[in-house]
C-alpha cells in the first residue's frame, strides 16, 4: 500500500481521535514502512469536535468564564480557526456533564453560558460559527443563549425574566433592538444528528427531558412553554420553528439558532468532513481506516464512521472498534473489533493497552488478510 487514510471517531472514554489515529499509523507503518498515512481527527459535530478540528485544522483554543447551566460561574472554551471561524460546543457550557445527577433540572437550566461564548468571539471579529450542540443539559428553547446576545423576554408585569425552562410559558413578548449588532453579518452552522421536532410527542421534551432530569410533569409544563413560545419566535423572526427537522435539538436551542440567526442545521459528522478536507484527502487512497468505540446497528444512523464509508468513492473502507455488535455494514469492506473478546473492559479501556489492541489488529489484518 501506498497511502492509508485515516478519520476515526474518538474511543469514548478511552482514545481521542488523534491518538486512534496515531496508534493506526504505527501498525500500518510496521508492515509498509514507506506508506504515507494521511491522519485526520475528526468527530461527529458532538462533544470532542472542537478538539479534532483543533487538532487538524491548527486551531487556537479560547477559554472564557461563562455561566454553567445553572448559572455558576466556569471556565469554558472555543476554537478559533483561521482568525474569523469559531466552534463551538454548547455542551463545554450548557452540557448535562457539568451536572451531578441530582442537579439535573431542566425547568432551571439554561443556555446563557453557550451564548456568552459566541458573543466572546463575535466581539474578537468571528463571523463564521459551528455550533455543535449535541450533550445538552437544558430546555429552555435558546431563551438563555440569546438573552447572552441581548434579546430580552417580558413577562406579563412587563419584567425581563431569567431564561430558562420555567419561563418559556410566562413570555409575552421579545425585544430585540440591544441584539448584538455583528449577528447580523455571522454565518452559523448548527452540527447535529437529531432531526427531532420543536415539541410534541417527538419533540424535544418528551424524548430527551427524562435524561435531563424532567419529571412526567415537568415535560408537560415544559412542552406547553415550547408551543406558546413557537408562536412568540414566528411573530418576530417570520419562521415558525414548529415542524422544522432539527429545532427541538438540545432542548430547542436548534430552533433559535434557526429562526434569530438564520442558522443552517446540518449533520455533524459531514460538516466536520467537510472542514477537514476529507474528501481531498482520500485522493488516491489505497485504504481508508475509520471506526468508534463500538460499532453496532446504530452506526449506519449517521454516525461518524458510516459517513466516512458512505462518502469513500469507491476505495475500501475497513471499520475498527472496542466493541463489535455487528460484522458488517453497507460500505464496509471489513469490520473488526480490535479488543481480544478474552480480555477484560477495564483492562481494554486502559489507552495504552488499548493503543496498543489497535496497533496490533492493523498490523494482523494487512499481514493476513486481503483488502
Amino acid at each position: 500500500m501506498k497511502k492509508v487514510v485515516v478519520a476515526s471517531d474518538s474511543f469514548k472514554g478511552c482514545l481521542s481521535s488523534s491518538e486512534v489515529a496515531d496508534a493506526v499509523a504505527e501498525g500500518v507503518h510496521e508492515v509498509f514502512p514507506e506508506c504515507e498515512v494521511v491522519k485526520l481527527s475528526v468527530a461527529d459535530g458532538g462533544e470532542g469536535t472542537m478538539e479534532a478540528l483543533m487538532a487538524t485544522l491548527a486551531g487556537e483554543s479560547w477559554k472564557v468564564t461563562v455561566n454553567d447551566p445553572l448559572g455558576r460561574s466556569i471556565d469554558a472554551s472555543y476554537v478559533l480557526i483561521n482568525g474569523n471561524t469559531a466552534v463551538i460546543e454548547m455542551a463545554s457550557a450548557s452540557g448535562l456533564t457539568l451536572l451531578e445527577p441530582q442537579e439535573r433540572n431542566p425547568l432551571l437550566t439554561s443556555t446563557y453560558g453557550t451564548g456568552e461564548l459566541i458573543a466572546d468571539a463575535l466581539d474578537k471579529g468571528c463571523r463564521k460559527f459551528l455550533v455543535c450542540i449535541g450533550g445538552s443539559a437544558t430546555n429552555d428553547a435558546g431563551m438563555g443563549m440569546l438573552q447572552a446576545l441581548g434579546y430580552r423576554f417580558i413577562g406579563t408585569a412587563g419584567q425581563v425574566l431569567n431564561p430558562c425552562g420555567a419561563a418559556l410559558e410566562d413570555v409575552i413578548s421579545i425585544l430585540t433592538d440591544d441584539a448584538h449588532p455583528a449577528l447580523k453579518e455571522s454565518e452559523f452552522i448548527v452540527a447535529c444528528d437529531v432531526d427531532s421536532p420543536f415539541y410534541g410527542p417527538e419533540g424535544a421534551v418528551y424524548v430527551y427531558g427524562p435524561q435531563k432530569g424532567a419529571t412526567l410533569e415537568m415535560i408537560n409544563k415544559l412542552d406547553k412553554g415550547m408551543r406558546q413560545f413557537a408562536v412568540l419566535v414566528e411573530s418576530v423572526t417570520g419562521i415558525d420553528p414548529t415542524n422544522i427537522p432539527g429545532a427541538g435539538a438540545a432542548g430547542g436551542l436548534g430552533g433559535a439558532l434557526m429562526s434569530f440567526m438564520n442558522a443552517r442545521l446540518c449533520r455533524g459528522a459531514d460538516v466536520v468532513l467537510d472542514a477537514v478536507g476529507f474528501d481531498r484527502a482520500i485522493e488516491n487512497a489505497d485504504l481508508i481506516i475509520t471506526g468508534e468505540g463500538r460499532i453496532d446497528s446504530q452506526t449506519a444512523t449517521g454516525k461518524l464512521p458510516y459517513a466516512v464509508a458512505k462518502r469513500s468513492s469507491g476505495i475500501p473502507v475497513l471499520g475498527i472498534c472496542g466493541s463489535a455488535e455487528v460484522d458488517s455494514l453497507p460500505c464496509f469492506r471489513k469490520i473488526v473489533q480490535v479488543t481480544p473478546s478474552d480480555m477484560p473492559l477495564s483492562k481494554a479501556m486502559n489507552p495504552i493497552v488499548a493503543a496498543a489492541n489497535v496497533r496490533k489488529a492493523i498490523m494482523d489484518i494487512l499481514l493476513l488478510e486481503s483488502l
